[in-house]
């Protein structure tokens, strides 16, 4: 099974491209905290992985994220090389993080001011995130996670109160 889970922050802009058929491709890069501090300075360190969305994955996630916004997405890696322009003879190997699902979390969830509008699809509570960080082993605070306006709904408080 090839499944990655990722919660992190963008390092850059997502860089929205198409193919010549017209497939918007995008490239970006999401900063990763590690689960423990460095002994020696006392901070996480941090992954810096590269992630890559076709169609309408990508024209979303360029469309609502940039610089430093919170990102959780799902994938799965992919290898791949290329040889090096300059030294023929020299060939670099990467490995990238193809996505299928990308989720709001953290700073991102808030009042839709620039998000994206709530027929999303794509936008789940950002409870479902803190779940899948916990499955995939992924230490996250709940006090810096803000949640979406939900003003538009009542509080059911008990059983009785459901109208079905």
């Amino acid at each position: 099974m090839n499944k990655v889970v990722l919660i992190g922050r963008l390092t850059a802009d997502p860089e929205l491209r198409q193919t010549q058929s017209g497939i918007a491709s995008c490239r970006f890069t999401v900063a990763c905290n590690r689960k423990y501090k460095n002994e020696s300075t006392g901070e996480y360190d941090a992954d810096f992985i590269t992630c890559v969305a076709w169609r309408q994955t990508a024209e979303f996630i360029s469309r609502y994220w940039s610089k430093g916004k919170m990102i959780a997405l799902e994938g799965s890696l992919r290898n791949g090389s290329y040889q090096d322009r300059k030294h023929e003879d020299v060939t670099h190997y990467t490995m990238d993080c193809y996505v299928d699902n990308v989720e709001f979390c953290g700073d991102n969830g808030g009042s839709n001011n620039g998000q994206a509008p709530a027929a999303q699809s794509q936008q789940k509570p950002a409870q479902s995130v803190v779940n899948a960080a916990a499955a995939a082993g992924v230490q996250t605070s709940t006090e810096t996670m803000s949640y979406s306006d939900l003003s538009e709904f009542e509080e059911i408080l008990s059983d009785g109160d459901v109208p079905f």
